[in-house]
């Protein structure tokens, strides 16, 4: 039996284990209302209203609309997490132990490692998200036996697991990973503010921006005070300390606050000086170019669409920003589209939504925003014909 939106939107939001109360709070509607539209007293027939709804639940429109039997819908790209999920839960502590590790189990730590950043630059999230299980497994075991020696592979394990949970939409399970990472790091500073990265980025996707400021001014700090009392100072600890710059500038960016936003920019900018274009360091890009990129995202937080299409013009004309990895650049198209749909420019933000398919096609098909994003402009009309065909693809018409 076919299961109606109100009855979707009840199974979603115990899903992300929210109240009545705390939905309503969150989308700016009393209790009573919400009740009404799950018990289909009420009917959600207003599409800016069912994206309000979808994106504080964090799923895209069409798992309300087109549920089918009313489940909780992944699809084929984000299959995967339930699996992951299953990993985070698991715990070895009382199986392994210091020891001897045979040559075999280093060796397939460190490609299993290699593999999973490869595969998370070039944003094929669904294949990353089937080889995180065993990614885990691995470096864990690993860890267990020889601690000093698996520890750096199982912060970058836990790092990257908790990069694509937060593109899939599971910032829950991201923050559980990167707390992870966390603890694997222990008293080193550089890997714990490596860590820091993605555990800002899931404190941003839920809610949580001045949570996020303050995780990644208190890390930059750390970090740079470590550096100050090292003999020498390498452009990896740099461009660690620039990364945590740059997220400190768009949770600012996301509370409000410009001010610091700019004084933060301007800081990573300064520092990116130092590091240049080209590197990547702890699997962390950052220079110039992803400075000028983080420009037009923290003017779209902000809610300064115009200032971001004006930046985003500059920021794209340099070649640099083409040795960006496409899981970067792609993310990065999506932010352009939604500031160009802001400022009522349709075509443009059609055109940039496209080419983040063409650059990497998970980056739209396995992220709930992207495909939110796909369905409003789809809607407008007068959008380029590839949005039709996207939409189309995602099943996002009817």
């Amino acid at each position: 039996m076919t299961v109606g939106v109100g009855r979707r939107v009840a199974l979603w939001r115990v899903r992300r284990r929210m109240t009545q109360q705390v939905f309503a709070d969150r989308i700016g509607r009393s209790k009573s209302w919400v009740d009404k539209v799950e018990r289909g007293v009420r009917t959600l027939d207003r599409f800016s209203v069912i994206r309000q709804v979808a994106e504080v639940l964090r799923v895209d429109p069409a798992e309300l609309l087109d549920g089918g039997d009313g489940r909780p819908q992944t699809g084929d790209a984000t299959a995967g997490v339930d699996a992951v999920r299953a990993a985070l839960a698991s715990y070895d502590v009382f199986t392994t132990g210091p020891g001897n590790v045979s040559p075999t189990l280093s060796g397939e730590a460190v490609r299993r490692v290699e593999h999973a950043w490869a595969t998370y630059r070039h944003g094929d999230y669904p294949r990353l998200l089937r080889a995180v299980p065993q990614l885990l497994d691995t470096a864990r075991q690993l860890h267990g036996h020889q601690p000093e020696q698996g520890a750096e592979l199982l912060v970058q394990a836990y790092r990257v697991t908790a990069l694509v949970l937060v593109k899939v939409g599971e910032p829950d399970l991201a923050w559980l990973a990167a707390d992870r990472a966390l603890a694997a790091a222990g008293g080193d500073v550089v890997s714990a503010g490596s860590a820091v990265v993605p555990l800002a980025q899931a404190l941003r996707a839920l809610d949580q921006p001045r949570l996020a400021m303050a995780a990644t001014i208190t890390a930059a700090d750390r970090v740079a005070a470590s550096t100050e009392q090292a003999a020498s100072t390498g452009p990896e600890q740099r461009a660690v300390y620039g990364t945590l710059l740059l997220q400190a500038a768009l949770a600012a960016a996301s509370c409000g606050d410009s001010h610091s936003s700019t004084e933060l920019l301007g800081h990573a900018a300064e520092v990116a000086g130092q590091v240049g274009d080209g590197q990547d360091y702890r699997t962390s890009t950052f220079g110039p170019a992803a400075v000028e990129l983080a420009h037009v995202v923290a003017a779209v937080d902000s809610g300064d669409a115009h200032q971001a299409v004006r930046r985003h013009d500059t920021a794209t004309s340099r070649q640099l920003w083409q040795g960006l990895p496409a899981e970067h650049r792609a993310a990065y198209l999506l932010d352009a589209a939604r500031a160009h749909l802001d400022v009522g420019d349709v075509a443009g933000a059609g055109r940039w939504l496209v080419d983040a398919d063409r650059v990497a096609p998970a980056e739209i098909r396995a992220r709930p925003s992207a495909r939110t994003l796909v369905a409003e402009i789809a809607r407008t009309g007068g959008h380029a014909a590839g949005v039709a065909r996207l939409a189309t693809a995602l099943g996002l018409t009817r």
